[in-house]
């Protein structure tokens, strides 16, 4: 029987509706590992097989190849080393952008101008390049430039198949990279001189007249440098401004006080200027008015000194006017004077700062012409600088770029590395070879074992029978005879001995026995052996079931209800020509038609007859009439069934028994078929006991027990004969 592939585990609900997710995933964990070790030994002489093929073939390969040598030059970039004597280039520090700087010089030595000479000198140029223009790009296959990390050294490697060669060509390619990069920064440098030598003569003529406007610019205003009179002028207008200031709150002050004047009180001329000598007149002509009250009070007005006295009074009144006079007169002329002085100071400060805003915006103009004068002259004197410098630095030799290690001829070949081809065709095959097993288990839809029936099925595997060799096709001759109610004999019938099979005849007894003893409700008194398809097995699974129920002292009725396709009769060699066909098309009692055996007195069949579809469709009531009358004769009756899928009477013989067996080989029954074969019975509310797995080795079904009884049948009959199922 050939090997089939074992498929991983797939979604439970795929194929057990009842079956909760959590338990999906908890069995799938648990089976991963192991189920994955099983696959693997089950495949493991044709993963050893490839690996050691593919091994072979890469060092019969690596062999056949032509060797290729590879140099290498080292290249030495040194930034700190200046590339000229005199200006910047000379005092010129290393920057921080090392990696960016190295990765530009790779890219530059693989460029077409460095290595298209080198090409060039070794003829490498290939040949459909020969005939193409110069303008287009060539590339060097096998050059490769890699940079040491950490450091400013660049490994330049050329590998071919003539070691001298590959050495000149990697020192070639350096010095053309040292000779390229000293010929740009010379070609630079001298068109840089040319170009600034053009532009010395644009600006100097910018220079000269910017020179000139300036020199215009000082003869137009009449001075030299207007910053200056800026300056007197900005202090002259501040001091102009203070002064007006000082006048114009003075002649608020003097106008005041005229106004005050004006109005012709005495207090008003007390408080100005003069305001002190009036008060003095005004006191003495109090004093006098005082002392002439006085005379008139004790003299009389008639007195000579009372007349004295008024004289003086009246002559001090006279000069206290005429001083008031003198000073209303004087306040008006402060306050005039004042006036006049204030309104000389605004005209003086307003003529200042007219000139000086004249002056100001002339002095922008001014210093605009000044500084681009200055910047002229500074730029064509800075140009004229770096020209010099430009010309020495051109002549300068020196060179960043050194060759620190030439390369030399290589002694032992880089391609092929056998060692390596090896190693790496051993891990790669042996990857291929577990992916391709696993793989070939991924897409196996088949029931192998017990942990997938339960865990993908929802269902329990009640027995494992082994595959037996050199079966013949005749598991079982006796001596049957007929008993004397008018029931034919058949004699002469021998057991063979290739019958010898301890292993599978073992696997039944302990079949029959999770049968009958797992059961927990009632006494099973009628199963039903079916399958998904033909050719499963269950016939022979139900006729050894008959036998080892029946070796036990137990009364056992075998009824044939493969009606389509009658195998049972087969089997055991017998050649019957009535049968239930009879008793369900004629009326007749069934009980006539029975075979019981000699050797097995325990033993009844009942044999299908002949086949006819027409009795199938009568088998739903005739098959529960015969059950019913033969519980109550037989301790178990077994009943063999057509596929369950495809056919419409296994549904009513699972409706009448009181449990249902399905058979299945392990290997080759699809998962698919025995979830819709399940799922038809249970909608029946058929009592489902599990399945039997059919034909199991150890290459079709994990944790297989039975390769002691195997090895010894396999060696008795060493010949060898292809299994045949029933």
């Amino acid at each position: 029987m050939p090997q089939q592939g074992a498929k991983l585990p797939v979604p439970i609900e795929l194929y057990w509706a009842d079956t909760d997710k959590p338990e999906m995933e908890t069995a799938r964990s648990a089976l991963a590992l192991p189920h994955y070790l099983w696959v693997l030994r089950r495949h493991v002489w044709k993963i050893a097989s490839f690996v050691v093929a593919a091994v072979i073939c890469a060092y019969v390969v690596s062999k056949r190849i032509t060797p290729i040598y590879e140099s290498t030059v080292t290249i030495n970039i040194d930034r700190q080393m200046p590339t000229g004597v005199v200006g910047q280039d000379a005092t010129r520090a290393m920057g921080n952008d090392s990696d960016q700087f190295l990765l530009t010089q790779v890219k530059l030595i693989q460029s077409d101008s460095v290595i298209r000479p080198v090409m060039q000198q070794f003829h490498l140029m290939p040949a459909e390049r020969a005939s193409q223009t110069s303008e287009t790009p060539v590339a060097l296959a096998g050059l490769k430039v890699t940079r040491v990390p950490g450091t400013f050294l660049l490994l330049t490697s050329y590998r071919s198949p003539d070691p001298n060669l590959s050495a000149a060509v990697a020192n070639a390619i350096a010095k053309s990279y040292r000779d390229y990069t000293y010929e740009t920064r010379y070609r630079a440098t001298a068109n840089l001189s040319t170009f600034m030598e053009k532009q010395m003569e644009e600006l100097k003529a910018k220079t000269e007249r910017s020179g000139a406007a300036l020199s215009k610019f000082e003869q137009a205003l009449g001075m030299i440098d207007p910053e200056q009179k800026i300056s007197i002028m900005s202090a002259r207008l501040l001091q102009l401004n203070t002064d007006y200031g000082a006048a114009e709150g003075e002649r608020v002050a003097k106008e005041s006080v005229w106004r005050s004047v004006q109005s012709g009180t005495l207090e008003s001329l007390q408080v100005s200027t003069q305001g002190a000598a009036l008060q003095a007149a005004s006191e003495r002509v109090a004093d006098a008015k005082q002392k002439l009250a006085d005379l008139h009070t004790h003299l009389g007005a008639r007195h000579p000194e009372s007349i004295k006295a008024a004289l003086q009074v009246s002559e001090l009144e006279k000069q206290f006017e005429t001083l008031r006079l003198n000073v209303a007169r004087r306040v008006e002329a402060e306050y005039r004077q004042t006036l006049a002085r204030e309104e000389m100071l605004k005209n003086e400060f307003l003529a200042a700062k007219a000139e000086f805003d004249v002056l100001n915006s002339r002095s922008f103009q001014y210093t605009a012409l000044k500084r681009e004068a200055d910047t002229n002259r500074g730029l064509y004197d800075e140009l004229v600088r770096k020209i010099e410098e430009a010309g020495i630095n051109a002549g300068f030799q020196n060179n960043t770029i050194n060759i620190s290690d030439p390369a030399r001829p290589s002694a032992t070949p880089v391609y092929p590395n056998t060692s390596s081809n090896l190693s790496m065709a051993f891990l790669v095959s042996l990857f291929l070879g577990i992916v391709a097993s696993l793989f070939s288990d991924e897409i196996d839809d088949t029931i192998r074992g017990s942990e997938q029936a339960r865990s993908l099925l929802g269902t329990e595997v009640m027995g494992s029978l082994p595959m037996v060799r050199g079966w013949k096709g005749k598991l079982i001759q006796a001596n049957l005879n007929r008993a004397d109610r008018g029931m034919a004999t058949v004699k002469n019938a021998n057991r063979p001995a290739a019958c010898s099979t301890e292993g599978f005849e073992e696997a039944v007894r302990t079949l029959r026995a999770s049968i009958l003893l797992g059961n927990s409700g009632r006494p099973l008194k009628s199963v039903m052996v079916t399958s998904v398809a033909p050719s499963e097995g269950k016939t022979t699974v139900a006729v050894h079931f008959a036998i080892a129920h029946a070796q036990q002292k137990s009364k056992t009725l075998l009824i044939d209800c493969d009606l389509r396709r009658p195998g049972v009769h087969t089997m055991l060699g017998l050649t019957p020509e009535t049968g239930l066909s009879a008793a369900l098309m004629n009326g007749a009692d069934w009980r006539e038609t029975l075979i019981r055996f000699e050797n097995i007195p325990g033993l009844t069949l009942l044999p299908a007859g002949p086949s006819s579809r027409c009795c199938a469709d009568l088998i739903g009531a005739g098959l529960k009439r015969i059950l019913a009358q033969a519980e109550s004769e037989y301790d178990l009756i077994i009943v063999d069934s057509p596929p369950v899928l495809g056919f419409s009477e296994p549904l009513h013989m699972a409706a009448a028994v009181d449990g249902v067996a399905i058979v299945a080989v392990a290997g080759e029954t699809s998962r698919k078929a025995l979830d819709a074969a399940l799922t038809t019975l249970h909608r029946l509310h058929a009592n489902v006991l599990g399945l039997v797995l059919n034909e199991v080795t150890s290459s079709t079904s994990e944790g297989y027990s039975y390769d002691g009884y195997y090895r010894k049948y396999y060696k008795q009959y060493h010949h060898q004969e292809t299994p045949r199922r029933a």
